[in-house]
């Protein structure tokens, strides 16, 4: 990608789905998420209750641990309680095969559905007369540990994508409808083209439309990202969702249904889950060849010994030992610890994990595209200078006659004068004959003098003269105060740039990440801000489908991306980047669309992500090598290929194995905290030289 700032104005628009409300609950799987864990929960203990007199009427056990326990009808209550711990506690694993199956998607359902599925029903034949050993014992267990470690892993990462539904809520359910002489409140949906709505000050506007009369100020920021609020009158458009200010509008409407912005937005953020979702995770993709690996071996078992004159029962039992030691109990651990882990670890360092396998993919970060607004900046007016043009005038006196203004102002502006005013413990002091000049600032009297906070239009409007030598910043916003008409002095405010960013871009780019921001500001602003923390490149003006395509053409290039950002503006980009990353200050919508929150607002937490997604993943390889690796061994010695030497694997042997698998694997998990630690200090250092 070229090293250079781009505007963003020619991106041809993006086209999602016609329909306007096609965000079924399948377009956000996660919508019961928390319902799905009370079931895996319930069916663990459950299953867990039935499997000990399971392993307590199993022959095996029995042998294994010298005791015996038979009486009549013993087989075939063991045949029952299997049954149940099949259907009900496998139940997931059975529908997730078929699911897998249909997507033509294998991967950990398959293998375990198809594990419990061979076990149980070959174990069913042995009961009712084939000759053999049952394995209900293996496939209570197997289903047992499986629900365990899906519970563990849905309970640490418990994100419910809700995005659709909060973009969809920040709609007001009503809208005032001008009809003749009077106004009718009508529900959103009976909105058409050409109706003529009242939008009261304070309320949020109900449909895109096109300002009829009255002047106000809008805030656009979380659907556009313009840091600041845009003043509208006559014959300008607004946008659905916005927030009125202090000014009462007439709109008539423009768009409704599929065709508003909020809409654009919910079809760019469903097309682009929809293409995520795709994804697989790493045990997903280590289960699939492990699938291809028990059902080649399996068959090749069976064709194998029926070659070689066996009889059909030798051969299926082998057939059967192997297909189901080569789904290892250990594999439904393996993963789950890790993520139990790495969530809990990350959350204590201001990471909220919602998306495992992006938290997976985060190691391959090449490139960062961040928001600005609230995200490299607060995201809020602060002071910045004070200078005073008048002798006996000093920034106190200033800033004090500002605040006492503004304190009867809701604009932005005012809010960051009187922070300052707070700050510096000033005495605000009272006003009379308060006054709005319509675009242009507000007047008071204050002492028996008038009093004025103007823009710079204004100045330029009456032609008041402001000093030659003061210098100006383009990220700025300035207003002029004067006193009886003369210009006193000015008051510069600005969206402050986080004090955390400039040392986490270094960072990115001392480890080669090429970091890009892209923003609904203007130009000046944008370019200011760029230079400021050394960025490789800047998109100004750009909306929200403008952005997904900057992270496409990322993508396109050969970029593993990471979209950074807080507001409704940020959700398709941060739905269609690689990894999603959605700051704590900003929206729900960005949140829950994101894959991973930084709760701190800190973009350096990006930094421990990276860090952190490298140290899981190697970890998860780790532990998925442990409880993989004995079926290099028992595969072979399953299938009987050392029988005519006299050896071959026995159950018991095979559960020891297992289970030493297992132990490994949940130790190896526990040494990721210590990893953790170290290199969360390394980074410190790092950061702080």
């Amino acid at each position: 990608m070229e090293h250079q700032h781009h505007t963003g104005h020619h991106m041809p628009e993006m086209k999602g789905p016609d329909s306007p409300n096609s965000h079924s609950d399948k377009a956000h799987t996660g919508h019961n998420h928390h319902g799905m864990i009370q079931d895996f929960k319930k069916r663990f203990w459950i299953s867990l209750a039935i499997t000990i007199p399971v392993l307590l009427l199993s022959e095996m056990i029995q042998m294994f641990f010298h005791f015996h326990l038979h009486f009549f009808g013993d087989t075939y209550l063991l045949f029952a309680l299997s049954t149940i711990v099949f259907f009900y506690g496998g139940w997931p694993f059975l529908k997730g095969l078929k699911d897998e199956i249909g997507n033509r998607n294998p991967g950990m359902m398959t293998l375990i559905g198809m594990a419990i599925t061979v076990a149980y029903v070959y174990s069913t034949a042995v009961v009712f007369g084939l000759t053999g050993m049952d394995f209900y014992w293996e496939l209570a267990t197997l289903i047992v540990i499986m629900l365990l470690g899906h519970w563990i892993e849905m309970k640490s990462v418990m994100g419910a994508s809700r995005s659709l539904e909060l973009l969809v809520g920040m709609m007001p359910a009503i809208a005032h409808k001008i009809h003749g002489t009077h106004v009718m409140d009508i529900q959103l949906e009976e909105l058409v083209h050409g109706d003529m709505i009242l939008v009261k000050p304070g309320e949020k506007i109900p449909a895109d439309g096109v300002v009829m009369e009255g002047e106000s100020y809008v805030n656009e920021s979380m659907l556009t990202g313009e840091s600041k609020p845009n003043k509208k009158n006559e014959s300008q458009k607004v946008i659905g969702g916005s927030i009125n200010g202090s000014g009462a509008l007439k709109i008539q409407v423009l768009h409704t249904g599929k065709d508003s912005y909020l809409n654009k937005v919910i079809s760019m953020v469903q097309e682009a889950q929809r293409s995520k979702s795709r994804m697989q995770n790493l045990s997903n993709r280590a289960a699939r060849w492990l699938t291809v690996i028990a059902l080649s071996a399996g068959i090749l078992t069976l064709v194998v010994w029926l070659i070689s004159g066996r009889e059909f029962s030798f051969a299926l039992e082998r057939m059967v030992t192997v297909m189901v030691i080569s789904c290892p109990h250990a594999l439904g651990l393996a993963v789950p610890l890790v993520v139990a882990i790495s969530t809990a670890v990350s959350a204590q360092n201001g990471l909220l994990i919602r998306n495992r396998t992006a938290f997976e993919a985060s190691r391959k970060i090449t490139a960062i595209l961040f928001d600005k607004t609230g995200t490299l900046t607060k995201g809020e007016f602060e002071v910045t200078r004070i200078e005073s043009y008048h002798p006996t005038f000093g920034e106190n006196e200033i800033l004090e006659m500002a605040a006492a203004l503004e304190q009867s102002s809701g604009h932005p502006i005012a809010s960051g004068i009187l922070k300052k005013a707070k700050e510096l413990d000033i005495q605000i002091p009272e006003i009379t004959e308060f006054n709005s000049i319509p675009g242009k600032g507000i007047s008071a009297q204050i002492l028996n003098k008038k009093v004025q906070i103007v823009s710079p239009g204004y100045l330029t409007e009456f032609q008041i003269a402001i000093p030659k030598d003061i210098p100006s910043n383009a990220a700025e916003t300035l207003v002029y105060l004067l006193e009886d008409n003369n210009l006193i002095g000015r008051i510069a405010l600005a969206d402050i740039i986080r004090p955390e960013s400039l040392a986490a871009i270094q960072q990115f780019k001392a480890d080669g990440i090429q970091v890009w921001m892209a923003t609904g500001d203007n130009h000046k602003v944008a370019e200011s801000v760029s230079k400021e923390l050394g960025l490789d490149g800047f998109y100004a003006e750009v909306l929200p489908h403008q952005k997904v395509e900057i992270v496409k053409k990322m993508q396109q290039a050969g970029e593993f991306v990471a979209m950074t950002g807080d507001g409704v503006n940020d959700a398709p980009a941060l739905a269609q980047a690689d990894v999603g990353i959605a700051v704590g200050s900003g929206t729900d919508v960005a949140a829950e669309t994101a894959d991973i929150i930084l709760v701190n607002s800190n973009p350096q937490d990006i930094l421990n992500l990276i860090i952190f997604g490298k140290d899981t993943y190697r970890k998860m390889v780790q532990n998925l090598f442990w409880a993989t690796a004995y079926n290099s061994i028992s595969i072979p010695l399953g299938a009987g290929v050392l029988y005519t030497y006299g050896i071959m694997m026995s159950p018991a042997v095979g559960a020891v194995l297992m289970s030493l698998s297992t132990i490994i694997v949940a130790a190896n998990a526990q040494l990721l905290h210590r990893k953790f630690k170290r290199r969360i200090a390394v980074q410190k250092n790092l950061l702080h030289s």
